[in-house]
């Protein structure tokens, strides 16, 4: 009984394009709300990585600070103590330190 409710008029043809329009709004959605900002996120990380120098404090993934002593091809030697220093990877390293509050 339903099927007769949901039958097209006679004459009139299905817009393939309509059937479609719900995924590309989706998508477009995706795009603008989610691929868009983490590719913006990955360029500016990328070019964080790059811009490393002697003397930038920094934190890295596994929440250590320290001072970048040196920046080799794609080895960062940082010095987390007094006469203690360490080698990582760069892509280990996250964060700039020199914008964030300093305690009191």
């Amino acid at each position: 009984m339903n099927y007769l409710l949901m039958a097209q008029p006679q004459g009139a043809e299905a817009n393939p394009l309509m059937a479609f329009m719900p995924l590309l709004i989706i998508i477009v959605i995706f795009y603008f709300f989610m691929i868009r900002p983490q590719v913006k996120r990955q360029k500016e990380l990328r070019k964080f990585r790059e811009s490393l120098a002697k003397g930038d404090k920094v934190v890295t993934t596994g929440g250590i600070y320290g001072k970048i002593v040196e920046v080799k091809d794609n080895i960062v030697v940082m010095q987390i103590d007094n006469e203690v220093n360490i080698r990582v990877d760069k892509n280990a390293v996250i964060k700039d330190m020199s914008d964030a509050p300093q305690p009191r």
